[in-house]
């Protein structure tokens, strides 16, 4: 069998493990990743308010992504939780 491509997916996955195996790491990441809601979130607000209400569609997508990406940080801060959780115990 020839070796994986670069980019492949078992260098993805290596990616993964390694951001989330790291509490550190995660950390790092997760710290980014609320940044993209509260982005949105200040620019819908003040940004492009008047845009957005013009059509139920514009308002239906933005705040919908919103919510997807704040839900999407609510669960890896969950997992987060229940990772220190696991290592802790570990620990011990």
């Amino acid at each position: 069998m020839p070796p994986p491509k670069p980019g492949s997916w078992n260098d993805s996955t290596t990616l993964a493990r390694a951001i989330l195996h790291d509490r550190a790491e995660r950390r790092k990441w997760l710290g980014r990743m609320v940044l993209l809601p509260l982005a949105m979130l200040a620019i819908g607000l003040w940004g492009i308010n008047d845009w957005i209400w013009e059509s139920p569609w514009r308002v239906l997508f933005w705040w919908g992504g919103c919510a997807v990406a704040t839900c999407a940080v609510i669960l890896f801060a969950l997992y987060d939780a229940l990772a220190v959780i696991r290592e802790e115990r570990s620990n011990r």
